[in-house]
């Protein structure tokens, strides 16, 4: 129930008091009232609308940290230069390992991501800074 809540409020609603339901906060209702007119519905189904993609996105966003986390530190550096679009025998240099280690360690992190390739990797963590995993002598 504090997760609804702490939802809720980023949201920009507030609890009614001595109620069970939520108030928006008087400055988002116009956003509300002009996005339900856009999608042809009620601001009460505009509402529950956005609250379910909310959970969902934040359901998809903890079992995408859970997977990272399931990684090994190694498979993790080797991921996160994937996405940055490090090549195999790059990211072998910049991590003084072989271009097959590089291999292994990407096909586990693909495996514990129930992915196919590296794009699919990059697809999925595209919103994801990795910049921390950038040699500091590269400025790719």
């Amino acid at each position: 129930m504090i997760f609804l809540e702490h939802l809720l409020k980023r949201l920009g609603w507030v609890r009614a008091p001595d109620v069970r339901r939520y108030a928006l906060d008087d400055a988002l209702q116009p956003v509300l009232d002009s996005l339900a007119e856009q999608q042809q519905s009620s601001p009460d189904e505009m509402i529950s609308s956005l609250v379910s993609e909310a959970l969902s996105r934040r359901q998809a966003d903890e079992y995408l940290v859970s997977r990272w986390q399931s990684l090994s530190s190694r498979e993790q550096d080797v991921s996160a230069l994937a996405c940055l679009g490090y090549t195999n025998r790059q990211i072998a240099v910049i991590l003084s390992i072989s271009p097959e280690t590089v291999k292994t360690h990407l096909r586990n992190a693909l495996v514990k991501f129930n992915l196919h390739s590296r794009s699919e990797l990059r697809l999925l963590l595209q919103e994801w800074d990795f910049s921390a995993w950038k040699p500091l002598n590269n400025s790719r």
